[in-house]
């Protein structure tokens, strides 16, 4: 019995921080911003899902399959992937010796290696809780930003029956609709989608281009103002320079401002490093436990928690109330 209660212990996620941490947000009042650790949390099957290192080497991989880069340049492009850190100038490189040498929307080998890399999205979803959760947010008003180039979300809501729709930085009267709340189920790729090549942000040249528009840019800056961002999967987000291009170094006054980040917590030196640097710009780092098993459970309790407190402020805070969602929280229950 007592060994069995130890890997109870072990194995049991952390309790999840409750919604005076994060202010009592109403969904409507949230905007999610969805990083690689939510798609490969979902597809874990797919491993250009998990990071920008990933993706390019996956690139390099289908490059080499399809026979569409000399081995020469395949060992080559492997070499600078592994020691460069610089990764926007390889995929820079990578992509100009699979296109055409004119600027437009010629056939391109790179393009085919796209489809490649990320074909049959739908069959990979393993884990789709983590989607649900975010799908229920929507429902009720929650805006999604991603730095991903999949639509694992797009794909899961349609299964939904959710009009889901795909935006990216080029389309500005869509960006301005769905910057004022009108488009429920849209998701903005700033960074692009996969299946538009043309419109993926992946050389220093992309990220000026789509930061060029003032109109878009105040759109975007005063959400940030307005709204809670909460941070999920986004490791590497705060380091992209379109984020930071569009977030962070632009809004003045962000001490003002209550935006949340959910990290994994590896080595407590990082993690306090990371709470003090982020609350420069406005961020409180949250741990959701020491080990990326316990990400989708806790997304998926923080939901819940959202939720019912809605309810218990819409029908009035009593202690019958307070009964239920302290069982529904502990019971993990999401009743949407």
């Amino acid at each position: 019995g007592e060994k069995m209660d130890k890997m109870k212990k072990k194995n049991q996620v952390p309790p999840p921080f409750f919604p005076n941490v994060l202010g009592n947000p109403q969904p409507q009042e949230l905007l999610l911003v969805i990083g690689t650790g939510v798609s490969a949390a979902v597809a874990p099957g797919i491993p250009a899902l998990c990071s920008w290192r990933s993706c390019i080497e996956a690139i390099i991989e289908a490059a080499d399959q399809l026979e569409v880069l000399h081995p020469g340049d395949v060992a080559d492009f492997r070499h600078k992937v592994s020691k460069d850190r610089d990764l926007l100038v390889v995929a820079h490189d990578l992509i100009r010796k699979m296109s055409p040498r004119t600027g437009d929307a010629k056939p391109n080998f790179f393009q085919d290696c796209l489809m490649e890399v990320f074909d049959n999205l739908d069959q990979h979803i393993q884990h789709p809780a983590l989607l649900l959760s975010i799908l229920q947010l929507m429902e009720r008003g929650t805006m999604v930003l991603t730095t991903n180039y999949d639509n694992l979300l797009e794909i899961f809501g349609q299964q939904q029956h959710r009009a889901m729709e795909s935006l990216d930085l080029k389309d500005k009267d869509k960006v301005l609709q769905w910057a004022k709340g009108h488009l429920r189920y849209g998701v903005l790729h700033i960074h692009g989608l996969y299946t538009d090549p043309c419109g993926m942000v992946l050389d220093p040249s992309g990220y000026q281009e789509v930061t060029q528009d003032p109109e878009v840019m105040e759109a975007l800056q005063n959400l940030y103002r307005r709204k809670s961002f909460l941070f999920v999967g986004c490791g590497e987000t705060l380091r992209d320079q379109i984020f930071q291009a569009l977030f962070l170094y632009m809004v003045k006054n962000k001490v003002e401002l209550e935006h949340y980040m959910l990290v994994r917590k590896e080595n407590e030196d990082q993690f306090f490093k990371l709470q003090a640097d982020m609350l420069v710009h406005g961020i409180k780092v949250v741990s959701y436990g020491d080990c990326f098993e316990h990400f989708p459970g806790y997304l998926q309790d923080l939901t819940a928690q959202i939720y019912l407190w809605v309810t218990v402020l819409r029908n009035g805070y009593s202690t019958h109330n307070r009964q239920s969602f302290d069982y529904a929280v502990s019971s993990n229950i999401l009743i949407f």
